[in-house]
């Protein structure tokens, strides 16, 4: 099959570009999708050995580069192939120079980023960093994809080490034409990512569940401000499965489309995985060992009643929001200084069985080893115009 040119200059560029140097520190390989766990994962990063690159290699690819200068802006940026090397994954390098790989290049800007959708590839086994599930499995079938972030005005991007870096978050996943985003996104479906900054550009690797099944009904990347899905930053047609940005949404938004494969699809095999999301999400979590961190917050939670809530734990004012309802669901998210954070969706009459305005009469909750000092407490209220207000509050110091 006829490549077109810009995937032929990507191959020649992977191969004649790959850096000589590897970075001197290893990266972090983090999931950032996640309110604070109790379980740390660790990845062990390996050193690539050093490749020296032959002088025609070099004198080709700089042949190819004058003759195109469309190819030549858009290799401003790393190459997926690149950014795997950058990582120091081999097996995500060599796979972003196989036919597999999709090679898009599309920048939209938002504010003040702009935002490049540099490439994707899917597979089994194409990572030296597969993640684990909550039991331990590897899952071994992803997709990932890079993109490149940068301000729009050329200022640099604040490197990983710098105290400004993440203090503006962006949440960046795949979406499927015909799924509510709300749903399905990179939170629900396995998500993470691992970054790094050269150049004052910042590289991310986006990874998620292998949804290549579904290339027949079309795959977007949206990006939206914060770490977690933001339901205002889409407009989602029930009727014919399409998702829009929603332009009156004030913060960084972006939305491309995936040109995935077709005969990529495989329609048993996107029923049966949207079966076993949904029998996983109905399933109820393992009972946890309880040591003396739960027991300590067990109790204190017992204390808690909606008329005596103010005298254990104060709200946190910069989380207070009233809530969007969709179709009798209470949707919330909220994120704070420390990076702790929590979206979700809950039926309104789980929370208010009555329907009666107030606090609910149970609070869920969220907390890390460090106990009491890490706690935070779902309210949910119902005001008399029947919205709902949600608040998180945390003990009195």
């Amino acid at each position: 099959m006829k490549k077109n040119t810009d995937e032929l200059l990507d191959k020649m560029l992977s191969k004649a570009l790959t850096p000589v140097d590897i970075p001197d520190k290893c990266l972090n390989d983090q999931v950032l999708y996640r309110v604070k766990e109790r379980n740390v994962m660790k990845q062990n990063i390996i050193k690539n050995k050093r490749q020296r690159v032959p002088a025609a290699a070099i004198a080709a690819a700089f042949t190819v580069m004058i003759c195109s200068g469309t190819a030549f802006a858009a290799y401003k940026y790393l190459t997926p192939t690149e950014v795997a090397v950058e990582t120091n994954d081999n097996a995500l390098q060599k796979a972003f120079q196989t036919e597999d790989a999709i090679y898009v290049n599309e920048t939209q800007t938002s504010g003040k980023y702009k935002i490049t959708l540099l490439g994707s590839v899917a597979g089994r086994n194409i990572s030296d960093f597969l993640s684990t599930d909550g039991q331990g499995n590897i899952q071994e079938n992803k997709i990932y994809t890079v993109v490149a972030i940068e301000y729009a005005d050329g200022t640099p991007m604040p490197d990983t080490s710098s105290d400004e870096y993440g203090k503006e978050p962006l949440f960046i996943s795949l979406y499927i034409r015909g799924l509510n985003p709300n749903q399905y996104n990179a939170v629900t479906m396995n998500g993470g990512y691992r970054e790094f900054v050269k150049d004052g550009i910042d590289y991310r690797i986006m990874e998620m569940d292998n949804i290549q099944m579904f290339a027949d009904r079309g795959i977007y990347l949206g990006v939206n401000s914060g770490s977690f899905h933001d339901s205002d930053a889409y407009v989602y047609d029930e009727s014919t499965g399409e998702i829009a940005l929603n332009q009156n949404y004030q913060g960084t938004k972006a939305l491309f489309n995936l040109p995935m494969d077709k005969s990529k699809a495989d329609t048993g095999a996107a029923d049966a995985y949207l079966k076993l999301l949904e029998e996983e999400w109905n399933t109820p979590d393992e009972p946890m060992e309880r040591d003396e961190t739960d027991i300590s917050i067990e109790e204190f939670m017992s204390k808690l009643t909606p008329e005596n809530i103010d005298q254990y734990a104060q709200p946190i004012e910069s989380t207070r929001q009233i809530c969007q309802i969709k179709d009798n669901t209470v949707c919330y998210s909220y994120e704070l200084e420390n990076g702790a954070g929590a979206q979700g969706q809950i039926p309104v009459e789980s929370i208010f069985p009555d329907n009666n305005p107030g606090m609910c009469k149970e609070f869920s909750y969220s907390y890390s080893d460090e106990g009491l000092d890490d706690l935070l407490i779902d309210v949910f209220i119902l005001n008399e115009d029947e919205t709902v207000t949600f608040v998180a509050y945390q003990p009195k110091r």
